[in-house]
């Protein structure tokens, strides 16, 4: 089952994913009790939330609602950089003993089908496409031989990075955190859907062409590998989110290279996860 996060005339709501066009929505006692899906989430819920919605949920149409991050609001994002082989290769990095980790902020997720906007301070705005793993049992020193039953879901995430800001200094969490930068989403796939990711592949597309192609067995640190490291330093808690990272093909590293403009499209594609899709705008002046 797959779930959604959308906004309909100005109430934020969740439900269920049944294709591009059509949703269903949670029934209102339900979300009485839980007012988002990070809270379903956190109640072990989600099984009963598809019985209840598919029973007596009601049918949405896109065109009356607004897609939200599949999780719009989690309590940390943790991004894995330089994941694949061949991104490490591309940007002529030694391999590394132990995860790169930097975060995001919650108000730099978008969502599916929303303008993505090309911040006015970069030059240099790339497209990182990457499966994002959603926590469902929270937890901390958690082993790797349970890692994967701490997993709600997974869903597709485009890492958008203002490249010249990356690499001001040493820390990347400027490139990384302009607002709605972070597309997630079309929606959440949970793990009895996807019983095993090494199955699936990653695919992102500027504008039609294909600029990244990977299978997500490529993963140099392990999903297990990842939420031990992580939870070593840090209590990982229901909703949050860990992006695992982007394989080689990064517009950055294009001869020449290739940055994503006003009117371009993106679209990040992973198998069993939907296609996640946005447009890039220029952002406001004040944004």
């Amino acid at each position: 089952m797959s779930f959604v996060s959308f906004e309909q005339a100005g109430h934020a709501s969740y439900g269920v994913w049944v294709s591009e066009d059509t949703w269903l929505q949670v029934p209102q006692a339900f979300q009485a009790q839980y007012p988002d899906l990070k809270a379903v989430i956190a109640a072990d819920k989600l099984d009963e939330l598809a019985a209840l919605t598919r029973q007596a949920g009601q049918s949405v149409q896109a065109s009356q609602a607004t897609l939200l991050p599949v999780v719009p609001n989690p309590g940390k994002i943790f991004c894995v950089g330089l994941n694949y082989k061949s991104h490490v290769a591309e940007t002529k990095r030694a391999d590394s003993a132990y995860p790169s980790i930097f975060t995001r902020f919650a108000d730099s997720l978008s969502a599916h089908n929303a303008p993505m906007p090309r911040p006015n301070e970069t030059q240099r705005f790339d497209f990182e496409g990457e499966l994002a793993v959603i926590i469902g049992k929270g937890g901390r020193h958690i082993t790797q031989a349970h890692a994967m039953a701490h997993i709600a879901g997974y869903a597709c995430f485009n890492d958008g990075t203002a490249r010249d800001w990356q690499r001001h200094t040493h820390q990347w969490i400027p490139g990384k955190n302009f607002p709605l930068t972070g597309p997630l989403g079309p929606f959440m796939a949970t793990t009895q859907e996807i019983p095993d990711v090494n199955q699936l592949m990653l695919e992102t597309r500027l504008n039609g062409e294909v600029m990244q192609h990977a299978s997500l067995a490529d993963l140099i640190f392990t999903l297990p590998v990842i939420i031990e490291y992580i939870s070593g330093f840090t209590p990982l808690s229901p909703g949050d989110v860990i992006a695992t990272g982007t394989p080689g093909g990064v517009g950055d590293r294009r001869e020449p290279p290739v940055y994503m403009t006003a009117g371009d499209v993106v679209e990040i594609e992973i198998t069993g996860l939907g296609t996640l899709r946005n447009r890039i705008v220029q952002a406001a002046s004040q944004e």
